[in-house]
């Protein structure tokens, strides 16, 4: 599949902001297994992506999904909070 098969993923803001805590995870996970300056910092932007993505979401007023992002964003945020504090 590539970036052009649109049809397949709805781009709502609720769709977008979990893809983005998908992601997100993903660059966590790698930071934790492999903590090098580069993936740490690769994980902060996605944190960075991500808070905006479900601030979209908040804006968006859908009261499920804006429960949802924040509850995987902060576990995401707790975890990408211990890396940095074990790199310290």
């Amino acid at each position: 599949m590539n970036s052009h098969d649109s049809s397949l993923h709805s781009n709502s803001p609720s769709n977008s902001a979990l893809d983005s805590v998908e992601k997100l995870h993903r660059a966590v996970s790698s930071a934790l297994s492999h903590p090098t300056d580069q993936l740490i910092q690769q994980a902060e932007n996605s944190l960075s992506h991500t808070e905006r993505a479900v601030d979209q979401v908040i804006e968006q007023g859908n009261p499920n999904a804006v429960e949802l992002a924040e509850e995987l964003l902060g576990e995401e945020q707790e975890r990408l909070s211990k890396l940095r504090s074990a790199k310290k």
